[in-house]
């Protein structure tokens, strides 16, 4: 188990569940087979069982579409782009389904850091711009804090980070 910042008391997993607290840093990606759908402006933007999830201490996993899923046309270039100590350079995506716009919603990484290269050509979503995203037909919860983009379902326990109070952890 991770050792919590002082004064985090880590929920104890419940059979079938992970605590995000032994997810490690630098993070991990690890493949899943599980069925994932995002939804979006009435329609089924991307749909796989190829998903990769990456896993970091504190926050619920990112998942990771491959560009290949997604609807024809759902995907455009955004302005804008953060840095990741650990993934490097994300350029970010809007999510686009006729006259439905989800600016900047999604993100990828086409030149990932050494490490990371299974994240080359498969995109990440914020959850709570979409119209649903669910895994295994479980619709998830965003991670709290806005710029994160983790998927929180009940396979996972926190305390999550970007909830009020985390910024240091």
């Amino acid at each position: 188990m991770t050792r919590a910042p002082f004064g985090v008391r880590p929920e104890p997993p419940g059979p079938g569940q992970e605590s995000v607290w032994d997810y490690p840093r630098p993070p991990a990606v690890r493949p899943t087979v599980a069925l994932i759908e995002v939804s979006f402006g009435g329609a089924v933007v991307a749909r796989t069982t190829r998903a990769l999830l990456v896993l970091e201490t504190s926050h619920p996993p990112g998942y990771y579409l491959p560009e290949d899923d997604w609807l024809t046309g759902s995907l455009r270039p955004a302005p804008g782009q953060s840095f990741c100590e650990f993934k490097g350079a994300a350029s970010y995506l809007s999510v686009v389904v006729e006259d439905a716009i989800a600016e900047s919603a999604a993100w990828t990484y086409r030149r990932p850091m050494p490490g990371f290269e299974l994240l080359r050509g498969h995109i990440a979503v914020y959850p709570d711009r979409m119209d649903s995203c669910t895994v295994d037909g479980e619709v998830v919860r965003a991670q709290d804090g806005g710029f994160y983009g983790g998927w929180i379902t009940s396979a996972v326990v926190g305390p999550f980070k970007g909830v009020p109070g985390s910024r240091g952890w």
